[in-house]
């Protein structure tokens, strides 16, 4: 039997909540219908498919961490700026790790659904804002944002993967990451147009 007020914003819901419990690629349409309470068919008034509802997935998650990383680093800059929106980063790939995925996995999202999300927009907004507090101009700033972005996720992904199994606790390397991150950021070398190396 159908819950009444059944929506995409409650189906995307229930989607993300179960790729936190199981891992995104474990999502069926099965399972969120029986999370739902509803039968398989009653999701296909509200999303189209399984791959729709990944992409929806992805945008909430999106629009979460931005939001978590905006109230993080507000009123900061430079290097409390740069500590404030990884540890912001990090802490929501820990508690909502199937979310998480969803930002860092390549899905094919409606176009229409994507023009309409804050979510990955201001992420990099936000991101490039707080680079500029360093000083940083294209090209750099790009190549500043995937150097953090390598970083923050590259070490989330190997933390949750039971990857740092040394008796040195992960959080005092991460400490370490972001100092050093940060010396760099105030001491990076511009860019030279034209160097193939």
């Amino acid at each position: 039997m159908a819950r009444a007020g059944l929506t995409a914003e409650r189906v995307t819901v229930a989607g993300a909540e179960l790729a936190d419990e199981v891992g995104l690629d474990q999502v069926t349409m099965s399972q969120v219908a029986r999370r739902l309470g509803v039968k398989d068919a009653s999701l296909y008034t509200h999303v189209r498919s399984l791959a729709d509802l990944r992409g929806r997935i992805a945008l909430l998650a999106a629009d979460e961490k931005s939001i978590r990383i905006a109230e993080a680093t507000a009123g900061r800059a430079r290097k409390d700026a740069l500590v404030a929106f990884a540890n912001a980063w990090r802490d929501y790939a820990h508690k909502h790790p199937g979310r998480y995925m969803a930002t860092q996995t390549p899905i094919q999202i409606d176009p229409e659904l994507a023009a309409k999300a804050p979510g990955p927009r201001r992420a990099v907004e936000l991101t490039y804002g707080m680079l500029r507090g360093y000083g940083l101009a294209e090209p750099d700033l790009t190549d500043a944002v995937r150097l953090l972005r390598s970083t923050f996720h590259g070490f989330v992904a190997l933390e949750a993967a039971g990857g740092f199994a040394h008796e040195r606790l992960p959080q005092h390397s991460w400490v370490r990451a972001l100092d050093a991150l940060h010396t760099l950021l105030e001491h990076w070398l511009p860019s030279r147009e034209g160097d193939s190396s």
